[in-house]
Formats: C-alpha cells, structure tokens, sequence
C-alpha cells in the first residue's frame, strides 16, 4: 500500500456547531501536521475548515486550500493557508481537490460535504478515480448516513460496493491505520 501524503478534507464552514467538532479537527489537524501530510481543502476561514487548517499548522505541517473565487471576492480565505489554489466555483474545487489528494476524507459537514463526498463516490464508481473517501464518524455523526447507504446497497442501487470506495473510522487511532 503506498503511503497517504495529501489528504483531502471535506468538512463544514459553519461557527455554530457544537464546540466538540471543532475541537476534534484541531485533533484531526494536529495529526496531519505531526505526520508530514498536507492538507488539501476548501481553505474557509470558518468553522471547521479553520480549526482544521489551525491544527495542521500548530503541528508545523503544510496546508493547500482550494479557493472558490467568491471565497476571495468576500474576505473569507483563511489566513492559515500556505497555498492557495483558485477556482472559478464548488465544482471547480471538488475536481481540483480530487486531482490534488491521494485520498479523501470528510469531517462532519452539512449539505455541501454531502454534495463532495457522493461527487468523490460516484465519480470512483464509474472509474474517473480509484481515490477511496473515509468518514471520520467520531460520535456517531455519519450514522444515519450510513444506514441510508446500507439501505440503498441492500436493494441493490449501487453497482459495486460501497467498500470499494468508502472507508469508515471512528477514532483518530483508526484514521491513523487508514492514512498510513
């Protein structure tokens, strides 16, 4: 297995979560920086997005984000970026954030990481890229996802099956194993 160097972080820009959740990303963080990965994301100066990059960066490590020019046109890039990537838009960031991670893991998120991580799936489904993404579940947050996704796969509307393409942790020790 080849080792894991840029990791893509798919994860929620709000500042009204539960102060839990951006405290485990300054974990997740953390240990990227501490372990030589580079974190590739959306580069937002909110919410978890910024506790994240905040981590990697305490931990010395290196931090690309991927910026939708509207991000830039309303100040609200995060100043811990050490390289910056533009894009015209969302789609723009979820291809060059693809191109630019060996794998990809999502964090807890809303509606917008819901629209990254099943862009990153269906796109491994039909053989685009063989880029496996990971669901941190720390504290059950992606249960009722996949329950839903069991559902799904047990009446038969995936292809092939979800192992192939996604991966499931629940603890920092677990996404140590699968990022190694």
């Amino acid at each position: 297995m080849s080792v894991m160097k840029r990791i893509g972080v798919f994860c929620s820009a709000s500042d009204k979560l539960d102060a839990c959740y951006y405290e485990s990303a300054v974990k997740v963080g953390r240990w990227l920086g501490e372990h030589d990965k580079v974190l590739v994301y959306g580069g937002a100066n909110s919410g978890i997005m910024e506790h994240l990059a905040r981590g990697v960066k305490e931990a010395g490590g290196y931090v690309v984000g991927v910026i939708p020019a509207i991000l830039e046109e309303r100040r609200r890039v995060s100043r811990w970026v050490d390289e910056a990537l533009p894009c015209n838009d969302l789609n723009d960031r979820k291809a060059l954030m693809v191109e630019q991670s060996d794998i990809l893991m999502a964090l807890p998120g809303g509606v917008g990481t819901l629209d990254e991580i099943f862009t990153v799936l269906a796109a491994h489904s039909i053989g685009y890229h063989h880029k496996k993404v990971i669901l941190f579940n720390e504290n059950g947050f992606w249960d009722d996802l996949l329950r839903m996704l069991d559902v799904m796969d047990g009446k038969c509307f995936m292809n092939t099956p979800l192992s192939n393409s996604l991966s499931v942790v629940h603890s920092l020790s677990e996404l140590a194993g699968q990022l190694a």
